[in-house]
């Protein structure tokens, strides 16, 4: 006979907050899978993957990219539904048109509520990470899907066919953005030139926040869209207004690049802090 699993003592009472990363994979972990998984542990959630490509790279630049299976990306996101469940989905790399409709696809068959995507188009070494025949479909069949997008003013500007945009045309660029198919926009001005930065969120409302900082002066900033947009996801998850986990995942971020201004990691653009303040695991009720 075949013995019995032994039954637990306690009896569930809570859940963790959880969220998925459709993203690469970052050999070098700055990046991708792997900076969103230390960035979902970090604020107290519980994080799941669904990889779309493995990659080959460090922090000097991207040496290889190979794409998985569409089928299997599509089994992955479905696994982990069907069984754990999902708060929030944060987006990232997505290579080619059909990880997209897959994407969609899967956005559409679990009514997946909180979606950040982040439109990962170029890694911080300048390598390209996307086909442009995949821009279109990932404007067509994704915005309209997504709660929020976070492109930095270099993909907001291969979005919108322009060569640059400046601080003067963050309001319009956002709202051509909109105009595109995105509820809510926010463009992240880490690109912009000299020492003051500002990112503009663009609600569904139209309603518009800007923050303005100070540049952080480090040169450990691989992965800091990647983190972003699962800092948001995260809180989003735990229950948090779109503009306030915006608010709170910016903070995340620009915390975790001070912490890691100082540290030595490889010969190019290093990571952020992740782990600079851990939260405890978040608990939300059955």
């Amino acid at each position: 006979m075949t013995p019995k699993e032994p039954q637990p003592d306690i009896v569930p009472t809570a859940r963790y907050a959880r969220v998925l990363s459709i993203a690469g994979s970052d050999s070098g972990g700055g990046a991708g899978i792997q900076a969103d998984l230390k960035t979902i542990a970090a604020l107290g959630c519980y994080g799941m993957t669904a990889i779309t490509a493995i990659t080959a790279q460090n922090t000097l630049g991207v040496r290889a990219i190979h794409a998985l299976p569409p089928e299997l990306l599509a089994q992955q996101i479905d696994a982990v539904v069907e069984d754990i469940g999902v708060d929030a989905v944060k987006i990232g790399m997505l290579h080619d048109e059909g990880v997209v409709q897959v994407v969609a696809d899967a956005i559409r068959r679990h009514r997946f509520a909180q979606v950040v995507l982040d439109p990962v188009m170029v890694a911080t070494s300048g390598d390209k990470l996307i086909t442009a025949s995949t821009v279109d479909r990932l404007v067509d069949t994704l915005f309209p899907l997504a709660t929020l997008i976070t492109p930095n003013l270099d993909e907001a500007a291969w979005l919108l066919r322009l060569n640059a945009i400046d601080a003067d045309a963050l309001e319009g660029a956002a709202n051509r953005l909109h105009d595109l198919g995105a509820h809510a926009v926010l463009l992240k001005g880490g690109h912009l030139c000299g020492p003051q930065l500002t990112d503009l969120l663009r609600l569904p409302d139209g309603r518009l926040l800007r923050w303005e900082a100070t540049r952080i002066p480090t040169r450990n900033t691989h992965g800091t869209g990647c983190s972003l947009s699962s800092a948001i996801a995260c809180h989003l998850a735990l229950g948090a207004p779109l503009a306030e986990a915006v608010a709170l995942g910016r903070d995340y971020v620009r915390q975790a690049l001070r912490a890691g201004a100082d540290m030595q990691l490889g010969h190019g653009h290093g990571p952020l802090d992740h782990g600079h303040a851990p939260r405890v695991t978040r608990r939300l009720p059955l």
